[in-house]
């Protein structure tokens, strides 16, 4: 081949390449951080997991999530009603483009439900989180009676309540 050609040729390869890449570059993944769980005691059968979600150029929806230390990991919202504390399940969490949303006592959370064994202070666990864009997103849970450093505390918790 001559020159010219083969200079060409290397040019059509290299654009071929870069167009098949571009949808990956395109939708970076989300970015998942803080990842923590507290410790809960023998007989509870549900614990709460708290993060920091930071979402790519385009805005993202967390679906669920699953991990080995529960039979299901539910999404949930609390707030204080007067003085009653609600607890409920919610489809999806929201995470703009760019923006970051803190999963947190007091607030958004994750809920394992069905506990295999109690979450143990200083051991960790597998989690991985289902995006609607980003796909699964695999994390490490630090179980811990305090959030890790940069984390928020929030307010509230789920001490002993059953859902």
């Amino acid at each position: 081949m001559n020159t010219p050609r083969r200079g060409l040729m290397a040019l059509v390869f290299a654009a071929a390449l870069s167009s098949l890449a571009l949808p990956v570059w395109a939708q970076s993944p989300v970015k998942v951080e803080g990842a923590w769980a507290r410790p809960t005691v023998q007989g509870q059968m549900g614990g709460g997991g708290f993060l920091k979600i930071t979402g790519g150029p385009a805005a993202d929806r967390l679906l669920s999530g699953s991990a080995p230390v529960s039979q299901t990991v539910e999404l949930h919202t609390m707030s204080m009603e007067g003085d009653v504390m609600r607890m409920r399940q919610v489809k999806a969490i929201d995470v703009p483009a760019g923006g970051t949303v803190e999963l947190k006592p007091g607030g958004l959370h994750l809920m394992f439900i069905g506990l295999k064994q109690p979450l143990k202070n200083g051991e960790s666990f597998p989690l991985t989180l289902r995006f609607e864009k980003a796909g699964e997103v695999k994390v490490d849970v630090k179980i811990s009676s305090q959030p890790p450093a940069g984390a928020s505390a929030g307010h509230g918790g789920h001490g002993g309540h059953k859902h």
